[in-house]
């Protein structure tokens, strides 16, 4: 046993020198200034996305705050008031697949939650995999959706698997994503078994330390509560896994829930104010315990939201503001039934998921249509209804030139995405009878910041907008590695 530990500690120290030799290496080979060497580098990086966070919620309890919490990162870290994604729509999975990638939907292949399988016709997750089991759940996860690099996944290529990576969320979508390919772990809460669990992707079996936070806390996390169990067993990785300890940078992606349930459409201002001031001491509590394990100048922060957030109905008529209901199943039969006058009878439209509508391609190369004439035919078919604003086409969006130029030609991928993909005007809501999915459109932006606290960083407040997918190649440059290789934007400082 004394000999297996000592290699191992022999093997380790030997892919620490690599890690350092090669980061010495790139510095000289790129001619940095001598003051730019001396800048240190965190042995740990914390990579927090909140779910649903707001700025302007968030500022409205700012004095219900400790001081080491919200108020510690926006007063001594360097903070991006008008942080956006690149890509519409958002959702949680999109949006911390966007920060570990460096890139959009259109790279990375994740475009949200769930999307609609081309093959079976039934809607799946972004993080199902039947080939790896679940350890203390009966989901089956793994990261093999992901199309590109994680900045986990570069830290882990460029130490040769020295550096310890971990991802805790509540959700297992955002774990597995915010781990990436190469990570050691991703954990998340089993609410069937009221336990965390991960897959069998990453583990054979759960860790000895998993299992004893399991067994100590059972019972005692709840979905209430679930941010003081991220908290708690973020601080119980760092502890086990010895995070943070060597010359070797560390990752931590940690994902916390800020979003509030609307109860019969009322948003519980009370429930908010607690949610937020509960945030703020989990935050606090995560802050000074890392720093306290690690050391202050040892590790780098960086928080900020996924972007997006759910919000109570509103009834537009009530207020004589244009809006209505656009029945996308409906419309999907109805153009069927127009394609089926112009090339004969048949199942043109084989299903609709959310705005989407997918098109039985094969069947209509077999039937010889030409399939661009027919998509131009479906599209202008589909902009002469009630509340549609604008119809895309994948022809349309794959070769629309500039990928900046559009948010959902940033979003859009063509192995999960539709063939035709529908806006709806701003107030009116899309709804499919069928399947009961629904979302009222809006094209207002919501406000949130990105936070960067910790190793090497001098306080500042920038009001300039920037994009989260400059987030990976920050914290790449911050840790002297490369970034995502679809990662193509320049680090914020």
């Amino acid at each position: 046993m004394e000999y297996r530990l000592s290699k191992q500690i022999l093997v380790r120290k030997e892919m620490i020198n690599k890690y350092i030799t090669a980061t010495i290496l790139a510095i000289a080979s790129s001619g940095v200034a001598a003051a730019q060497v001396s800048r240190p580098v965190p042995r740990l990086v914390v990579n927090i996305a909140i779910d649903q966070l707001r700025t302007d919620y968030m500022e409205a309890f700012m004095p219900s705050y400790g001081n080491n919490g919200f108020k510690k990162l926006l007063q001594n870290g360097i903070v991006y008031h008008n942080a956006q994604y690149t890509f519409a729509p958002v959702d949680r999975a999109s949006s911390i697949a966007s920060i570990v990638t460096g890139t959009s939907p259109s790279n990375n292949g994740i475009t949200g939650l769930k999307w609609l399988d081309k093959n079976t016709l039934i809607p799946v997750n972004c993080v199902d995999d039947h080939e790896y089991d679940g350890i203390f759940t009966k989901k089956k996860s793994s990261p093999k959706n992901i199309a590109t690099t994680t900045i986990n996944d570069e830290l882990k290529i460029s130490t040769d698997g020295a550096a310890v990576v971990y991802s805790i969320a509540m959700d297992r979508d955002a774990a597995v994503i915010g781990g990436g390919h190469a990570a050691d772990g991703a954990i998340w809460f089993d609410e069937d078994n009221k336990c965390w669990c991960s897959s069998k992707y990453y583990f054979n079996k759960a860790p000895q330390w998993l299992e004893g936070y399991n067994l100590l806390s059972s019972n005692t996390i709840t979905v209430d509560n679930i941010n003081s169990g991220i908290t708690s067993i973020a601080l119980q990785c760092v502890s086990s896994c010895g995070m943070g300890k060597d010359n070797v940078p560390d990752m931590l992606s940690l994902t916390y829930d800020a979003k509030v349930p609307i109860d019969k459409d009322v948003l519980n201002k009370q429930l908010l104010q607690y949610k937020y001031v509960q945030l703020d001491k989990e935050l606090e509590k995560l802050i000074s315990g890392i720093e306290s394990k690690v050391g202050k100048s040892n590790v780098l922060f960086v928080v900020t939201s996924t972007g997006y957030c759910n919000e109570k109905e509103i009834d537009y008529a009530r207020y004589r503001i244009p809006s209505g209901t656009f029945y996308v199943n409906r419309t999907a039969n109805l153009l069927n039934m127009y394609l089926g006058a112009i090339y004969g009878q048949d199942k043109y439209v084989e299903s609709c998921f959310y705005n989407q509508i997918f098109l039985n391609i094969k069947q209509i190369e077999q039937k010889r249509i030409n399939t661009s004439e027919l998509l131009s035919r479906a599209q202008t078919f589909i902009m002469q209804l009630s509340g549609v604003s604008n119809v895309f086409t994948s022809k349309n969006l794959l070769l629309s030139g500039d990928n900046n130029s559009s948010r959902l030609r940033n979003w859009f991928f063509p192995n999960n995405c539709g063939d035709l993909v529908i806006e709806v005007s701003p107030g009116w809501k899309l709804f499919n009878e069928e399947n009961f999915q629904q979302y009222t459109s809006k094209e207002s932006t919501m406000p949130f910041p990105l936070v960067f606290y910790g190793t090497g960083v001098v306080a500042e407040e920038v009001t300039t907008p920037i994009t989260i997918d400059r987030i990976a190649p920050t914290i790449a440059k911050a840790i002297r590695i490369r970034a995502p290789n679809a990662c193509s934007v320049t680090p914020l400082h």
